[in-house]
């Protein structure tokens, strides 16, 4: 299971412990609760020249989720892992909705307005805001671990799929192109492109070959446009046939194969767009940073027979992967990105029309709306996030509660956060 972060008086991090040996320290009063989530305890005494081991930070950055790892590279023990969702897509609903109200208020209030964005110009290297939520996601979490605990190192997958190296075998050499590692390469950008289900007959959980959609017996190529996922009955059905000839009964199909083939993967774009910004702001951690492809992720994941997860892609990316990792039922932290609150003023209705008018205060009595607290009344005990009122009654869950019954135990900062227990 994960272990538990320690840090000394000073905060300096030390080496975290098994979960026992720190339920002996807060049960001897050595140590007090630091964090919940991730748990950190803060030792109550003073530690003469502790010996710190180094560890290494793993991410697989993507478009939806991202998979951390914290590795000992020298025992191959994973420390930490966590999954963290991101929120990319709510911001860009939210920023439509606001583009479509101002829009219709514009257009129903005022006179005509000649276009003004002309005069507008966007700096170098401009992300939109949903691309921008996911790298300062991951920088948050590399700079909070950076606090809880001894990370040295830093390593990153870079790029889902290596489409150069596929495209130009001679880039680092034919026999990286025509090993192993190459059909990794391709079998995990298929897999990701078709949903992991024969472009043909749709089924899924069967061994997929690689299809090519024009048959090189009749001059079709390896470029990955013409690559496809089948079963091994469609496969050996198809032939060397042209798949206008094996799919003419199914027009439907026919379309949706040909339209898929050139189309390109949306997430994996997103993670694109944003692997040299994130990698920069890495730099600016000053930590050194190993860099590696999806295709070596997958490669070191099935040599390893480590789950398909995203915390285990996270352990398995870059060369510096242990030859024997160590996760002992790990248990992932799911997290997931929430925000900070709104600063609209005045909430509308789907109209745009005024409907509710927020409070300028953001804390009363020393909480905050989203807050983990504990509360020990007369009638029961209670616990999770509150939302706070004008009035000494805060809301938890369905119950109204008075702030003297409450104890905090996590201060909202932007997440929400709950635990995976393995099967």
């Amino acid at each position: 299971m994960s272990k538990v972060f320690v840090i000394d008086q000073q905060k300096q991090p030390l080496d975290p412990v098994h979960p026992g040996r720190a339920r002996k320290l807060l049960s001897e009063g050595k140590a007090a609760v630091y964090r919940r989530f991730p748990f950190t305890i803060i030792l109550k005494a003073e530690i003469t020249k502790p010996v710190v081991q180094p560890l290494r930070i793993k991410l697989d950055p993507g478009s939806r989720t991202t998979g951390i790892a914290i590795v000992n590279d020298a025992s191959g023990e994973v420390v930490f892992a966590a999954e963290l969702s991101h929120r990319g897509q709510a911001i860009k609903a939210s920023l439509d909705d606001r583009r479509a109200v101002r829009r219709s208020r514009r257009q129903r209030k005022t006179r005509y307005r000649k276009a003004r964005w002309h005069n507008r110009r966007r700096k170098n290297g401009w992300l939109p805001p949903s691309l921008l939520s996911r790298i300062a996601n991951v920088l948050t979490w590399v700079k909070r671990l950076s606090r809880l605990c001894a990370i040295t190192a830093i390593s990153m997958e870079f790029v889902r799929f290596d489409m150069q190296l596929m495209e130009n075998p001679e880039i680092t050499g034919i026999e990286y192109q025509q090993g192993t590692l190459m059909g990794f390469e391709v079998r995990e950008y298929l897999l990701e492109k078709w949903g992991r289900k024969c472009a043909y007959c749709g089924v899924s959980d069967h061994p997929l070959q690689v299809e090519h959609i024009h048959p090189r017996a009749n001059g079709g190529t390896n470029r990955i446009s013409n690559l496809t996922l089948a079963c091994e009955r469609c496969n050996q059905a198809k032939g060397t046939q042209d798949i206008k000839v094996f799919l003419k009964k199914k027009p439907s199909v026919l379309d949706r194969v040909l339209a898929q083939a050139c189309q390109p993967l949306k997430d994996a774009a997103a993670v694109n767009a944003t692997r040299w910004a994130l990698f920069e702001r890495l730099k600016g951690t000053g930590l050194p940073i190993e860099c590696g492809s999806g295709g070596l992720t997958k490669f070191n994941r099935t040599t390893r027979n480590l789950p398909k997860t995203h915390w285990s892609d996270a352990v398995c990316v870059g060369k510096s992967t242990p030859e024997v990792v160590k996760t002992n039922q790990i248990q992932p932290l799911l997290m997931r990105a929430t925000g900070h609150g709104r600063r609209q003023m005045c909430v509308t209705d789907a109209y745009g029309f005024p409907k509710q008018h927020k409070d300028r205060r953001g804390t009363y009595l020393g909480y905050r709306t989203g807050d983990i607290v504990k509360a020990i009344t007369p009638k029961g005990t209670f616990q999770g996030r509150i939302a706070i009122r004008s009035r000494p009654s805060f809301r938890l869950g369905k119950v109204d509660i008075h702030p003297k019954y409450m104890r905090r135990l996590h201060r909202i900062d932007g997440y929400a956060y709950h635990y995976e227990r393995n099967a």
